[in-house]
Formats: C-alpha cells, sequence, structure tokens
C-alpha cells in the first residue's frame, strides 16, 4: 500500500513515473536493458539527457543565454562549486555576499570564505529564521562576485515571495526545494542550482542552469569535474553522469508537462499550503512560527504545544499511513513538505488526522 510521504528529501516521486519507470526497468524502449545500464555515450542514453534538457528549458523558460549542466555532490558540492566558478571573476572585488534565511544559506555561507571574502549582506538569524529580511535593508557589496539566496529553506520554513534584485551583480540561488513549483524569471539569475530529490527526481544529480558568459572563470584549484566549462563542453559527460537518476529526472519532468507545467504547480502548491496553514493557525494544539509573509509553500514546520505527545503523534500518524513528518534534527517538532507530487489528497488526509489526534488529546 502506498503511503503519503511527507519528507523534505529524497521526497515523495509521482507514482505514475514510478509504475512507467517499473515497466521500463528490463527493457527501455526495445534495448533489453535498462537506462541504469546502458552506456553515458551510447545514442540511447544521449536522447534521454538531451530530452530532459529540452524538458526543462520548456518548463521553466529558460532562455538560451543560460546553459544547463547535469552534475553530481547535490547542492552541498555547489556551496564550493559555485565560489570556485565565481568568486575570481573578472571585474569583480572577490567578495560574495550571503543572504541568511536559515540552515541552507548558512551552509553556503560557511563554505565561501574557504575560496573568497565574504559579506553577510542580511540575516534573520535574530528573530530565530521565521522570516525573509527586507531587501530594502540588504548590504550589498557593490562590484561583488556574487550574490548568494536560498529562496525557500526547508528546515525553517520560509520562503522568499518576492524575485531578489541584485542590480548588475550576479544572482546566485539554491532552488532545490522550490524549483519547478512556480514561474520564475531566469533571466534575472546568473546561476540558479537544484538538488534533485525533491521538485525533480530521484537524490544523484544536481541541476545547474548558468548564464554562458560565467563559465570559463574557474579558479586553478577548482577540480576538473566542477569546472562548469569542462562539464558544458561535454554536454554533462566531462565524468560518468547518474544516468538512472537523469532518466527519472526526465520522466518527472514530462509528467509536470502533461500536469500543466510550473503554472498549474504553482496553484496546486497555493491550495496545498493554504490548507494546512489555516488549521494549524486555528488550532489549539499545533503552531507555526514563522510570518504569515514570508511561509514557505514547500516545507510547512509545526509544533505540539505539549511536546509529550510528539512520539505518539508520529506514530499514530505512520500506523494512519502518513510518514516522514518528523521535523530536522535541528528544529525538533513536526514538518510537512508538500512538494510537487504530494496530491491534495494527501494533505487533507494529514489534516483530517491531526483534527483527530487534537481532539483525542
Amino acid at each position: 500500500m502506498r503511503v503519503f510521504n511527507f519528507s523534505a528529501g529524497p521526497a515523495v516521486l509521482p507514482e505514475p513515473v514510478l509504475r512507467q519507470a517499473a515497466e521500463e526497468m528490463l527493457d527501455w524502449h526495445g534495448t533489453g536493458m535498462s537506462a541504469w545500464e546502458m552506456s553515458h555515450r551510447g545514442k540511447s542514453f544521449g536522447s534521454i539527457i538531451r530530452q530532459a534538457e529540452e524538458d526543462l528549458r520548456e518548463l521553466l523558460a529558460i532562455p538560451s543565454s543560460h546553459r544547463i549542466l547535469f552534475m553530481q555532490g547535490g547542492a552541498t558540492a555547489m556551496n564550493a562549486v559555485v565560489p570556485m566558478n565565481l568568486s575570481r571573476r573578472p571585474g569583480s572585488d572577490s567578495v560574495i555576499d550571503v543572504v541568511h534565511t536559515g540552515l541552507w544559506s548558512g551552509k553556503a555561507l560557511a563554505e565561501a570564505p574557504k575560496y573568497s571574502r565574504v559579506n553577510l549582506a542580511a540575516s534573520s538569524e535574530g528573530q530565530g529564521f521565521t522570516s525573509v529580511p527586507d531587501q530594502g535593508q540588504w548590504q550589498l557589496t557593490e562590484r561583488a562576485a556574487y550574490v548568494h539566496v536560498c529562496p525557500n529553506e526547508t528546515v525553517h520554513g520560509v520562503q522568499f515571495h518576492f524575485q531578489p534584485d541584485a542590480g548588475d551583480v550576479p544572482l546566485v540561488a539554491d532552488m532545490s526545494s522550490e524549483i519547478l513549483s512556480r514561474p520564475v524569471d531566469f533571466s534575472r539569475y546568473g546561476v540558479v542550482y537544484a538538488g534533485a530529490q525533491k521538485n525533480i527526481g530521484p537524490a544523484g544529480v544536481v541541476v545547474v542552469i548558468v548564464r554562458e558568459d560565467l563559465i570559463g572563470h574557474a579558479m586553478d584549484c577548482c577540480p576538473s569535474v566542477f569546472d562548469w566549462q569542462h562539464v558544458a563542453e561535454q554536454k554533462s559527460m566531462f565524468n560518468t553522469p547518474p544516468t538512472g537518476a537523469i532518466y527519472l529526472c526526465g520522466l518527472v519532468l514530462q509528467w509536470l508537462k502533461r500536469k500543466g507545467g510550473v503554472v498549474q504547480m504553482e496553484k496546486d502548491s497555493i491550495e496545498k499550503s493554504a490548507m494546512l496553514y489555516d488549521f494549524i493557525d486555528n488550532s489549539r494544539l499545533y503552531t507555526n512560527p514563522v510570518a504569515s509573509d514570508s511561509r514557505s509553500r514547500m516545507n510547512v514546520p509545526f509544533f505540539l504545544r505539549d511536546k509529550s505527545l510528539e512520539n505518539g503523534f508520529l506514530a499514530d500518524a505512520e500506523r494512519n499511513g502518513l510518514v516522514q513528518l518528523k521535523g530536522h534534527r535541528t528544529m525538533g517538532g513536526m514538518r510537512a513538505s508538500l512538494y510537487n507530487a504530494m496530491p491534495v489528497e494527501g494533505v487533507e488526509a494529514l489534516i483530517r488526522f491531526m483534527r483527530d489526534f487534537e481532539q483525542k488529546h
């Protein structure tokens, strides 16, 4: 029996995608083998990765000025890869501006000083990461190498509901947990990177969307496999890519196109998150600490006013087919992740359970 999986990542995948992958596991399109087995240099996998790139570009309306790279190491590796490729960019002062809004932007903030000077442009740490700093208060460097933001923080459950403006400085965004959930003007970004395991597909691949003029400036210490110029020249096959993961990402992208693309995903995410926040706000047992104008549509942390009930809540939820609701280890409490593949029926089931649990306790 399939459960409703609220994990923050690796996260739920669309059931039709899993069924198609199962059907093609032993024989992809008459080749007699799976996508996990075929050569990454062969025509079969070449068609898979090309189609995935084309579908991603179409879904996100990525302009021709930007390259799409399929890489490895996840978003965590990109916290090092980005400064190694951009911090010595010609014409910049080799300063990295970072907006600190939670755990994941904090990872970028901790990694960047190994490669460059860092300016903390804004932070909501003093407020417990319960809101996004007003952009009018950001202290940006005029000739920074780039400005780094994380528009959706999975742990603290905050999300940018405005378009950041970095002026002429390249804007870099870790969109791992919100990509493909709403339309984005990619012409305003220098680099966007996203670990696949939230909204794109399974763990093992990270998508990097990088503007052409930002390629070719890697530091000497940058490993060749992480140099965007090498990856771009070799069409994401400088080394053996995670073929099976890219294949599954391609199936997810095709599923998204059939579902109505990112415009429909945004409508769905607004509906799903509003239902859950409305219930929590009107509850006597559950609370959410995030400012209403900064609440994430993807990740909803919540807490029980009586912490002694938490273990019972999680156990009862699992018995009811609602799994992986435990909050991040640094936060505690609960967390429901509402990525694209989470159906509205899953949110309705969670709310029914939470209502019943509240009435019992």
